[in-house]
């Protein structure tokens, strides 16, 4: 093992040539998880600060601190919107968590949420040149429980700091009271990441698999296994796209969403699944078995699998059925299980996987559209024609049932996604500042290839030092271990 190369065909490669599909797609989610922890071990994390100007000279330390940057201070304080020229503001998004939704691991407690927020800080400078900070916050009031107004009132309090606020990994109902009053209380954007931008990207992936087999989103069934705030939100975005409300159906742990669920209708805090109850699956129906027969798609965002969905589902769709399970860390069943089931498309949440639906495709260029534009917040319209701009951008290149999403490396599609959102906010009335849309692309992808020459930089001169390959071979050791025992 003489290299560090982790492209998909390299990492299918690192495990015996033996092993079924099934072998195959645990050994690589336990070998990224142990990868993952010592790689984290060994860079202490991946995100540092570094400063962006320079020192020409003692009398520097003059200019960037007392006292010359008194001038910046009070030219602030006359015109708080000269923040976002005069400081980093205008490029710094708070990555703000209370860590009770941790990808599949629910409630990991407060510091238990780091890794995700500076993955994600770490996603946002190399993919849309925007540079994020992880805050992972107790939530805990005197009572022990999880109390959604101290989320609000921190999110408030270091506004006057950033651009904009990403929320991340909060359990709902919580997530919703969070996030809907900060998006009206706020004068920046304030983003839920697993709702909205999990619903943008997965509409991006829902339309292009529709133009595949060729069916509008008017006409088609859809199914939702799941109804936290992801699918909630997903379904929203869809219905707010054209899909037909009477076509829909949401299910959760106790069954179908629908007008008879008086356990939701009770409690005031699910008012976003109550919206949906109201809407949506007039039929009442409450086994997903039944709502799937002749369903033309299932978006799975429940329990990670990756038994969870049933290939009996699956075989009685209808023609050419599209199968979303976007469960991470595994997906509720693995796309070969689903293909064999009769899925036409699959789509994961996973990069190990063809059509990776995961929200790493949309924040990154919706973040940076928003903040180039001073947006006050981030609208729903926003998020759809985020949705629009990827499915478009990978529909020019050629898409086939293993490609309805653009993937990570595919720097252009970030600059476009930033472009459409910012005209977007601008037609929205929701900017501060309206440059055109090539002055925001270019722009864009100006700060993206930026970063990673910088990170390239850092590399070269091993100021970031690679890891040693045995560290991939003790990860895929182990990983063979677990699926051989």
């Amino acid at each position: 093992m003489k290299t560090i190369d982790l492209t998909l065909s390299k990492l299918n490669e690192l495990f015996p040539p033996t092993f079924t599909q099934e072998q195959l797609a645990k050994a690589k989610t336990a070998f990224l998880k142990e990868l993952a922890l010592q790689a984290h071990r060994f860079y202490g994390g991946k995100m540092a600060t570094i400063p962006k100007a320079g020192i020409y000279g003692f009398n520097w330390f003059n200019v960037w601190y007392t006292p010359g940057v008194s001038a910046v201070s009070t030219a602030i304080r006359d015109n708080h919107d000269a923040s976002f020229e005069l400081s980093n503001r205008g490029n710094l998004v708070a990555i703000v968590s209370d860590s009770t939704r941790v990808l599949g691991d629910g409630d990991c407690s407060p510091s238990g949420g780091l890794g995700v927020m500076e993955g994600k800080a770490f996603l946002m400078k190399y993919l849309g040149g925007v540079d994020g900070v992880a805050l992972c916050v107790n939530s805990y009031n005197k009572q022990g429980k999880h109390d959604p107004d101290k989320i609000i009132e921190f999110v408030k309090m270091l506004v006057p700091s950033f651009g904009a606020v990403n929320l991340e990994d909060i359990s709902q109902p919580n997530c919703y009271k969070v996030l809907d009053t900060l998006r009206e209380e706020c004068d920046i954007p304030v983003w839920h990441d697993d709702a909205q931008g999990t619903g943008s990207v997965t509409l991006a992936g829902l339309v292009n698999a529709l133009r595949i087999v060729d069916k509008p989103i008017g006409d088609v069934r859809i199914v939702m296994y799941g109804a936290g705030a992801a699918n909630t939100t997903i379904a929203r975005l869809i219905l707010m796209a054209g899909g037909n409300p009477e076509k829909m159906a949401l299910f959760d742990t106790k069954g179908g969403l629908h007008k008879k669920r008086d356990d939701v209708k009770a409690n005031a805090a699910f008012y976003r699944k109550w919206e949906l109850c109201e809407k949506t699956n007039p039929g009442c129906l409450n086994d997903i078995g039944d709502a799937l027969k002749g369903a033309d798609v299932l978006i799975a965002v429940s329990t990670p699998g990756p038994d969870v969905v049933k290939p009996q589902w699956i075989r009685q769709m209808a023609n050419k059925p599209i199968v979303f399970a976007c469960a991470n860390p595994v997906p509720e069943i693995y796309p070969y299980a689903a293909k064999e089931a009769g899925a036409y498309i699959v789509a994961t949440g996973r990069g190990d996987f063809p059509n990776q639906v995961n929200n790493s495709m949309g924040f990154p260029g919706i973040l940076k559209g928003a903040l180039l534009v001073r947006a006050r917040k981030i609208t729903d319209e926003m998020a759809i024609a985020a949705a629009y701009s990827v499915a478009n951008f990978a529909q020019k290149k050629g898409i086939s049932p293993d490609y309805i999403m653009p993937t990570m490396d595919e720097t252009d599609m970030f600059a476009q996604v930033a472009a459409d959102v910012a005209m977007t906010a601008i037609a929205n009335g929701v900017a501060r500042i309206t440059p055109s849309r090539d002055e925001v692309y270019a722009q864009t992808l100006g700060d993206i290839k930026e970063a990673r020459a910088i990170i390239d930089l850092l590399m070269r001169e091993k100021f970031i030092g690679a890891p040693d390959p045995q560290m991939l071979a003790n990860a895929v050791e182990k990983a063979v271990a677990i699926v051989t025992r």
